[in-house]
C-alpha cells in the first residue's frame, strides 16, 4: 500500500510512514493500489519506481480471464530518501493499453533504463521488457524491447496446472514478476525475477550472455529460493555488506497469512549470486 519503515540495524524497525504523494487528478485516480515500490539514488536525487492500479478504469475485457484494470509503472522523485515522493510529471511511461508492473532502474554506460514486467494476466505468458529513459528519468527515450518470457525458465509453472487461483479463477499462464538487475564482482550481469514454481512463489535468476541489458538472457534451471518467497532486491547495509531482501508467505494454502520481509546475506564475488545465511 505504499508505506515505509526505517532501520539502522535491520533488526529493529520504526514505522510505518506515509512517503508517497499521488496526483489524484491523473490516470491513477483518487485511491490507487500501490505495489512493489523500489527506492533508488540516482544523480543526487531519490526515485521511487512503483506500480499504480486504478481499479475503476478497465483497459481490456476478457470473459475467459478477467477484466484488466489500468495498471502501470510510474516514477516519483524526492530530495530525501524518506520522501515525500511525488510523480515527476503526469506523462505515461508505458502504453496505457498495457498492464505493466514491478519496474526497476538499471544504469548501463551512463544510460538509464526502465526494466519492467508486462502482466501475465494480460499476455498469458508474462514478459520482462525494458526501455531507455531520458537522463532525468522524466520520460522514455526509444523503443520498448522484450527480454524474455516467463515460460523460458524450466522451473516456472503454469498457474492453472499447479492449481493456483487468481481472483477466484484458474487462469492458465506463467507469471513474470519483480525484475531487478545487478552485477557480480566479476562483471557478470544478472537479473532477479519471480514466478510460481513447485512450492508456490519462487525466486529465480537469469544472466546476460552478452554482459549487456540487451541479452540474450539465459535462465538458471532451478530457483535460488523456492519456498513461497520472491520478488527480491539487492542492497548494501550501512557497513557495505551486500544483502538481498524478498517477501515471504507461509506455504499453508488455507491460511498463508501476510507477506513478511526476509533478509539474506549473499555472495557476489564470483560469476553467480550465491545465497548465504
Amino acid at each position: 500500500g505504499g508505506l515505509l519503515w526505517k532501520s539502522k540495524d535491520l533488526k529493529k524497525w520504526n514505522g510505518p510512514y506515509n512517503y508517497i504523494k499521488i496526483d489524484t487528478t491523473s490516470w491513477m485516480g483518487s485511491t490507487p493500489m500501490i505495489w512493489a515500490p523500489e527506492l533508488h539514488k540516482y544523480n543526487n536525487k531519490y526515485y521511487c519506481i512503483t506500480t499504480f492500479t486504478n481499479t475503476k478504469t478497465i483497459i481490456e475485457t476478457n470473459p475467459a480471464r478477467y477484466d484488466v484494470p489500468r495498471r502501470s509503472v510510474h516514477i516519483l522523485v524526492a530530495n530525501k530518501p524518506e520522501g515525500p515522493y511525488q510523480p515527476i510529471n503526469s506523462n505515461n511511461y508505458l502504453p496505457e493499453e498495457w498492464a505493466t508492473l514491478d519496474g526497476t532502474l538499471w544504469v548501463e554506460n551512463d544510460k538509464p533504463y526502465l526494466v519492467f514486467s508486462h502482466d501475465w494476466m494480460q499476455l498469458v505468458d508474462g514478459a520482462i521488457k525494458y526501455v531507455q529513459l531520458t537522463q532525468d528519468l522524466s520520460e522514455i527515450d526509444g523503443d520498448i524491447h522484450s527480454l524474455f518470457n516467463a515460460s523460458e525458465a524450466l522451473w516456472s509453472r503454469d498457474m492453472q496446472a499447479i492449481g493456483e487461483l487468481t481472483y477466484g479463477k484458474a487462469l492458465t499462464g506463467h507469471v513474470s514478476d519483480g525484475p531487478f538487475v545487478f552485477r557480480t564482482h566479476t562483471g557478470k550481469l544478472g537479473m532477479l525475477w519471480s514466478s510460481w514454481g513447485e512450492q508456490r512463489y519462487a525466486q529465480g535468476v537469469a544472466y546476460s550472455e552478452s554482459g549487456s541489458i540487451n541479452g540474450p538472457w539465459k535462465q538458471i534451471d532451478t530457483p535460488i529460493n523456492r519456498y513461497n518467497s520472491g520478488h527480491a532486491m539487492i542492497f548494501r547495509t550501512l557497513n557495505g555488506e551486500p544483502m538481498m531482501i524478498m517477501h515471504r508467505q507461509s506455504l499453508d494454502l488455507e491460511s498463508p497469512g501476510p507477506r513478511y520481509p526476509k533478509l539474506f546475506k549473499i555472495d557476489l564475488s564470483g560469476n553467480e549470486l550465491l545465497l548465504k545465511e
